[in-house]
């Protein structure tokens, strides 16, 4: 049974809130790095919808109904119809170099084939590398040919067999849709990725921290004595101090976007607050056992870097983790953000319960087979240099 020496452990507490107070880079990821890349992100996104993105436009029918089908695309307040092209090659040109972000073509002969009643195809091609831009590009494409179609439809049936506006109209319209996003219904991007961003630049943070803490141990000569005799005890009391200033600085990025922005949370803050705890201590555990197994700090911040940078790609966010392939899924379940965030999601869009919340807190749980990787190393390294002493 282990004697837990309470003044060892104050002591060793005071001792690591020294090195805090004399260390550049950890009072930097401690205090001040990431609400600064925090509200960086945020002033980013703040504009929170996109609007007037650059489009460009072929018209190759120079006719009225042409023009007027151009003016319904430039209507819609996500796309702007920034340049007209002679060519598809010039139009074609630009979409490459980035000038624009989709490219209309109108065919030749649009107003015959319409008024003929030989519906003509409009292209549009988009740059599918921006994803969230060719979607919303998209969107508001279909959005305003559908408007435009209708009104064509519309002036047809008033003009044949129908010359009730009610009648033509639900000719042209048969069936009308209502889509209503029940979550983050104003397609605020600042929200849906803001909310997500943070919590992977914090993974990282809360991982290099317990590396470079470790480093500053040795580089102050405290391996051997911070090890001796009590190493579960001397790890805890190095790891305790960051774990409540990550803790305290996780409260204040969710006070910041819940209740300053004005974000919607539903949920309850305390198990949002848990999976904070449980995904903090899961990292930590992450950057121990990185540095205890290498006892480097160069190799180890190269693996945690390695292990956290892709995050934000594998945390189900931007692509949905069912569809991903078996490995990125097993990569995906490796990192405790993915799991904090989905807490995050399900609390704050679905107000979900303790026992809904349950397997994510059980990954998150789970996870801390690092830290207790860890423990073993620092215990078993403690024996080693017990064992060194003896044969001296």
């Amino acid at each position: 049974m282990l004697a837990i020496n309470m003044e060892g452990f104050k002591s060793k507490w005071h001792a690591e809130w020294q090195l805090i107070r004399g260390d550049f880079w950890l009072k930097a990821l401690l205090f001040w790095l990431p609400p600064l890349l925090f509200l960086t992100f945020w002033y980013i996104f703040s504009a929170s919808v996109a609007s007037d993105v650059k489009v460009g436009v072929v018209d190759l029918d120079k006719s009225a109904m042409s023009r007027q089908l151009v003016r319904y695309y430039d209507a819609n307040s996500v796309i702007a119809i920034s340049d007209e092209y002679d060519d598809v090659a010039s139009g074609t040109l630009a979409l490459r170099g980035g000038e624009i972000y989709a490219l209309i073509v109108v065919p030749v002969g649009l107003e015959k084939k319409t008024i003929k009643g030989f519906p003509p195809q409009v292209t549009a091609f988009t740059n599918g590398q921006v994803l969230l831009v060719a979607k919303l590009v998209n969107s508001a494409l279909m959005q305003a040919h559908g408007t435009f179609s209708a009104g064509v439809d519309l002036f047809k049936n008033m003009a044949n067999s129908s010359p009730e506006i009610k009648q033509a109209f639900a000719k042209a319209v048969p069936i009308r849709g209502q889509i209503t996003p029940l979550f983050n219904s104003n397609s605020n991007y600042g929200h849906f990725l803001v909310t997500a961003a943070i919590p992977a630049i914090w993974q990282i943070v809360i991982v290099v921290t317990a590396v470079l803490a470790l480093n500053a141990s040795i580089k102050a000569g405290q391996l051997h004595t911070w090890l001796n005799g009590t190493p579960i005890l001397t790890l805890t009391a190095k790891l305790l101090p960051y774990t409540l200033l990550h803790l305290a600085m996780g409260v204040a990025f969710l006070i910041f976007m819940y209740d300053l922005l004005g974000w919607p949370m539903h949920g309850s803050w305390l198990i949002l607050l848990l999976g904070q705890l449980l995904m903090i201590i899961a990292c930590q555990g992450v950057g121990a056992m990185l540095f205890l197994i290498f006892k480097n700090a160069s190799h180890a911040m190269s693996l945690a870097s390695g292990y956290t940078a892709p995050a934000f790609a594998f945390m189900g966010v931007t692509f949905p983790s069912s569809d991903m392939p078996l490995m990125a899924q097993i990569w995906r379940n490796m990192l405790p953000v993915s799991h904090y965030v989905e807490l995050q999601i399900m609390q704050a869009n679905y107000a979900a319960t303790l026992m809904q919340s349950l397997p994510q807190l059980g990954w998150l749980g789970a996870l801390f087979t690092p830290l207790c990787a860890a423990f073993v190393l620092v215990i078993l390294t403690d024996k080693a240099n017990q064992h060194q002493s003896v044969e001296c």
